[in-house]
């Protein structure tokens, strides 16, 4: 509990800091007027294809719960739009958590497990999104603190691959069998650490991990439009390179424990791409904040009307599975 509220100070204090560095850049009067004058239907182009982006998460999420138990596309959808909407109004992240408590308890899986599968699908994730950001800087020749923040991306995108690996076979590797035996007075740590890697080896399903990039790659394929929607709304032509580099920094500045909603960093992030191609920090802001806007709005509208489907509390015990 500690470590969470610790965890939630931090992601609320780069928020802040964020959001300060946004708003020496603007005029928030002309950020405004410019919102005030945004095409409607391009702003309803930008929901669609947002919309699109999240069932594509739902399919992919499903997908990779699949070898572990099968479970419906609208219950998994209920449980992603929980997840979205804890994100919405918890720091740090947390509603990754929550949706994997949310799924474990009415489905009857293990919790553990439930976070093996949203460690992978974040791991896809990364690897698709930079993979994005990496072919928009080659094709638009982006140099600076941009390029600069994609290749530290690379990196660590890197690492997370192979972390994820190194936990999938940690129990051949040597010298296995004596933290095994360190640990064994603990049997409860052992059960987590088994549940947890049950999530996890899914990744060791290369079909499986195959379909999830595939709609990794359909997912952000969405956003990207979504974001040259937007600009079309504010009055900013974006090409799709352009298009592509502004959705993959944001996003990517979203994986920064921040505030509630990734206020600040989401914003902040879009003021610095945009900057690389010629975009003022009002229109980018503009711009950031519609997309923000769209996203906060479905999916705190989605996960509400889920929580009053579903429930908040637990699933009775011995009630039937929603998927059979």
């Amino acid at each position: 509990m500690r470590r969470s509220l610790i965890r939630g100070g931090i992601g609320i204090a780069i928020s802040v800091v964020a959001l300060a560095l946004v708003v020496r850049q603007i005029d928030v009067a002309a950020v405004g007027r410019v919102l005030g004058n945004a095409t409607p239907a391009w702003v309803l182009a930008v929901a669609a294809f947002i919309g699109i982006d999240v069932a594509c998460r739902t399919i992919r999420w499903q997908g990779l719960l699949a070898p572990i138990q099968p479970v419906r596309f609208v219950p998994v959808l209920g449980y992603l739009l929980v997840g979205y909407l804890a994100n919405n109004v918890l720091p740090a992240r947390l509603g990754e958590l929550v949706r994997s408590h949310y799924l474990g308890d009415r489905e009857g899986m293990s919790r553990a497990t439930t976070l093996g599968t949203i460690v992978v699908e974040r791991v896809v994730d990364t690897v698709v999104l930079v993979a994005i950001a990496s072919a928009a800087i080659l094709l638009l020749h982006v140099r600076g603190i941009v390029a600069s923040a994609v290749l530290v991306g690379v990196g660590l995108t890197g690492l997370l691959v192979v972390a994820l690996a190194v936990a999938l076979v940690a129990h051949r590797l040597p010298y296995a069998d004596r933290v095994l035996a360190a640990v064994e007075r603990w049997p409860s740590v052992i059960r987590l650490a088994g549940r947890l890697r049950g999530g996890l080896a899914v990744a060791g399903r290369p079909r499986t991990v195959a379909v999830a990039v595939a709609w990794s790659v359909v997912a952000w394929s969405a956003t990207v439009v979504a974001f040259a929607a937007a600009g079309q709304a504010v009055g900013v032509e974006l090409t799709w390179g352009q298009a592509a580099l502004l959705a993959a920094g944001v996003s990517l500045a979203t994986a920064i424990p921040a505030g509630p909603g990734y206020l600040g960093t989401f914003e902040l992030a879009a003021v610095q791409v945009a900057a690389v191609f010629g975009v003022g920090a009002d229109p980018a802001v503009a711009l950031a904040v519609l997309v923000h806007v769209v996203i906060l709005v479905l999916t705190s509208a989605g996960g509400a009307i889920a929580l009053l489907r579903l429930g908040w509390r637990r699933a009775p015990a011995g009630a039937a599975p929603s998927v059979r």
